[in-house]
């Protein structure tokens, strides 16, 4: 008996479960069976500053392991369903549409969840794989090559995707307890928003102690000082960076800031950002005012 075949048997006879096997994984990313069992998952971890304040973790993954994440990606998590309230890293969707489903509301509660990546366990993951027609073995290998130290770590390419899909019940019931209060609901990856069309404060803090409670029934918690903001129409209310009291926009200060760049850039004045970052930032203020006047239509 060969290797693969002994393997397969082995599968089977100690209890593979239910479900596709290694071989259908294979054959569906176009590897041997043998290289997925094989694949020693291998990151580098650092570093980065928030624009918040303090750092942020990222395990990114080896080159070689990244190219397969990048195919499981592709290959079997791409067309797969999320909650239509989930606006983070999915197509057809950007930071303006986030912020546009908030615009010109009475009250914008905004909510983040600690360690989103890293408190999506590796539990909820296999489950979700044995789920949607994975044996054991296979929901176990997945696993191992998309969770790091038992969550999903934050630098690897399936990590947003696998995120929502693990949620869609989190987001299901959230989107539930914000109609009940005739609220409406986005999750922008680790960003949570509710907004209301009325200045109703029981509203508003029945949302927060529901939210509360069903994102700690999924283990998540939620930054209870800084992160938790409730704007009024007189305040400025922010969604994923842009202000949504009227319309969608960068902030003020943001927008003035910008113009004195590109007035210093055109009068030949001292540049305060580089060629390739005044592009950026152009590209950025297009794609918003594009976006946003589509989304108006």
């Amino acid at each position: 008996m060969g290797a693969r075949n002994g393997m397969a048997f082995l599968s089977k006879l100690f209890g593979g479960g239910a479900g596709h096997d290694v071989e259908e994984l294979a054959r569906r990313l176009d590897v041997s069976p043998d290289d997925l069992r094989n694949m020693q998952p291998a990151y580098a971890e650092f570093t980065v500053p928030k624009r918040s304040g303090g750092t942020r973790r990222i395990a990114a993954p080896s080159p070689e392991l990244k190219a397969l994440q990048r195919r499981i990606l592709r290959r079997l998590l791409r067309r797969l369903p999320v909650h239509a309230s989930v606006t983070g890293f999915e197509r057809g969707h950007s930071i303006v549409s986030n912020a546009a489903f908030h615009a010109r509301r009475a009250v914008v509660v905004r909510m983040d969840v600690q360690d989103f990546f890293a408190s999506t366990t590796a539990k909820r993951i296999r489950k979700y794989f044995q789920k949607i027609g994975w044996n054991r073995e296979v929901a176990d290998l997945l696993v191992r090559l998309c969770a790091h130290e038992g969550g999903l770590p934050q630098g690897a390419p399936t990590s947003p995707r696998l995120s929502n899909l693990v949620n869609f019940r989190l987001d299901t019931r959230l989107t539930a307890l914000a109609a009940k209060h005739g609220a409406a609901f986005t999750r922008y990856a680790d960003d949570l928003t509710f907004s209301f069309p009325e200045d109703k404060p029981s509203r508003y803090r029945a949302v927060i102690f529901g939210a509360k409670w069903i994102l700690d029934d999924h283990g998540y918690r939620i930054h209870h000082k800084r992160k938790l903001h409730v704007r009024r129409r007189y305040d400025r209310q922010v969604v994923t960076g842009l202000v949504v009291n009227e319309r969608v926009a960068l902030p003020r200060e943001t927008r003035r800031w910008l113009r004195a760049v590109e007035h210093r850039a055109r009068t030949g004045g001292a540049p305060t950002l580089t060629p390739q970052q005044l592009a950026g930032w152009r590209a950025l203020q297009h794609m918003i005012e594009t976006q946003r006047d589509a989304l108006s239509q």
